[in-house]
């Protein structure tokens, strides 16, 4: 599809590495990604987690592992489960090595948080061994000692020195499968971080604005975050921090993504906000169309307008369009081109049935 030269994104250079069967990086689609909140030690539920966030489009999930039991029960996990594995991992060698060897594809580590060289050589060793990439994830809320005395607060400076240190470390030891973050929950600091970093190294990035609240000043706040950067070409991976539902990370990941002409799943609906002019119940209709085709993961673009004086020229944009019409003769277009006048008590189920016959034409 071509692209309008106003909607060109000029893609950072990056090296690009494996985690499990998905490629991040380099010309590499933009990846989403979630966490899970159930015990890892509860295998079934985890699992059940997993699956439900492999249906809303999961590309990789990441899976807490505090102690031996919760590393132990990774193996029975990714048994049962498509996306790549990432091993959550603080602290403890040992749990990182034990993650490896389970089958985690992505170690999310601070090297420098490990410990000693030999221990970092040991995390190395178990990663190569198991063919297990590593995240660097920095973080303002847990930077270094040395590094909060020397700048007197979490800045740029100090989370970009933080990802140097981490990243000779593994240069050292000859490891280069890896990606970086460098996360906070304040938007500028984040965004500045990355900037700041993107102009040193050319590693992949993992995006996220951390801890950044509930389902709607989160992703808001994100959405800020990840879209300006992800605009500037810069980012390979994303997850949406969330205090809800993870699915709700997966859907709000793939609607930042939409909203760039990043990636595409399911129904991306046009819609104005409804005023006076409206022929037809806007609001209801748009809430009961997310509902009913929220099954669609084939990408479709469909704008709803009330009224005429936007809407045939959203519907030039859309493959399929509603305007509101006077005198209950609303008109639907396919394509831009009108295709038949229908009834406001129709519009739910003719536009179901169109989205639904895209999908089948869209899919043969």
């Amino acid at each position: 599809m071509e692209v309008r030269p106003h909607r060109l994104i000029n893609r950072r250079k990056t090296s690009k590495i494996k985690v499990g069967s998905i490629y991040v990086g380099g010309d590499s689609k933009i990846s989403v990604q979630s966490m899970t909140n159930t015990l890892t030690t509860d295998v079934k539920k985890t699992i059940k987690q997993i699956h439900l966030l492999e249906e809303a489009g999961a590309d990789i999930v990441r899976v807490s592992c505090p102690d031996k039991e919760s590393t132990q029960a990774l193996k029975s996990i990714i048994k049962e489960v498509k996306v790549p594995i990432v091993a959550d991992i603080h602290f403890h060698y040992q749990r990182a090595i034990e993650a490896a060897k389970m089958g985690a594809s992505c170690l999310r580590i601070n090297p420098g948080n490990i410990g000693s060289n030999n221990r970092i050589l040991e995390v190395i060793k178990a990663a190569k061994d198991n063919n297990c990439s590593i995240r660097i994830g920095v973080n303002a809320g847990s930077l270094d000692k040395t590094l909060l005395e020397k700048y007197k607060e979490p800045c740029p400076e100090a989370l970009v020195e933080s990802a140097m240190h981490n990243i000779k470390l593994l240069e050292d030891n000859d490891f280069f499968n890896f990606k970086i973050s460098v996360k906070s929950s304040d938007v500028f600091l984040t965004v500045k971080s990355y900037r700041q970093l993107s102009k040193i190294c050319n590693y992949p990035f993992h995006l996220g604005v951390t801890e950044a609240g509930g389902l709607l000043t989160g992703s808001i706040k994100s959405s800020i975050g990840i879209g300006q950067l992800l605009m500037e070409g810069i980012g390979d991976t994303i997850r949406v921090s969330l205090s809800s539902d993870p699915v709700d990370e997966i859907k709000a990941g793939y609607e930042i993504l939409k909203s760039l002409g990043i990636r595409a799943r399911g129904v991306n609906i046009i819609s104005c906000p409804s005023c006076a002019r409206q022929a037809f119940p806007v609001i209801e209709t748009v809430k009961e169309l997310e509902t009913k085709l929220s099954h669609i993961k084939t990408p479709i673009t469909l704008s709803i307008i009330g009224c005429v004086v936007n809407g045939p020229g959203e519907a030039a944009q859309t493959e399929i369009g509603l305007t509101g019409g006077g005198q209950d003769n609303n008109l639907l277009y396919l394509s831009g081109i009108p295709h038949t006048k229908i009834a406001s008590k129709e519009i739910i189920k003719k536009v179901v049935q169109l989205v639904e016959e895209k999908v089948k034409e869209k899919n043969n």
